[in-house]
Parts: C-alpha cells; structure tokens; sequence
C-alpha cells in the first residue's frame, strides 16, 4: 500500500480519486436537482399518449 501512494504514481492515483469523486458528486446533486423536473415532464409525456386497446 505504502508504495501505491509514493512518487508519482501515487500522486496521480490519488488526483484520479478525487476528480472522480467530484465528478459522482456533481452527478447526483444534478439528478437530485432535475429529477422532479423530469419526472413531471415524463408524466406530462405519458398523459399525452392516447392507449391503445
């Protein structure tokens, strides 16, 4: 373990960890933002939709 975060290596591990962090973190705080949004619109959709027999 010790070698994985020593040098340069290591440093870019770590660097790839926290983007992608960051990034799963933007992603659900826009899903959590839009999500009703998209859910009304969806609904909105669905209703418009004549059902067939």
């Amino acid at each position: 373990m010790r070698r994985l975060f020593s040098g340069e290596k290591g440093a870019t591990a770590v660097e790839y960890g926290i983007m992608v962090a960051l990034i799963a973190v933007v992603i659900i705080v826009a899903v959590s933002l839009l999500g009703g949004n998209l859910q009304a619109m969806f609904n909105n959709v669905a209703g418009q939709v004549p059902t067939t027999a």
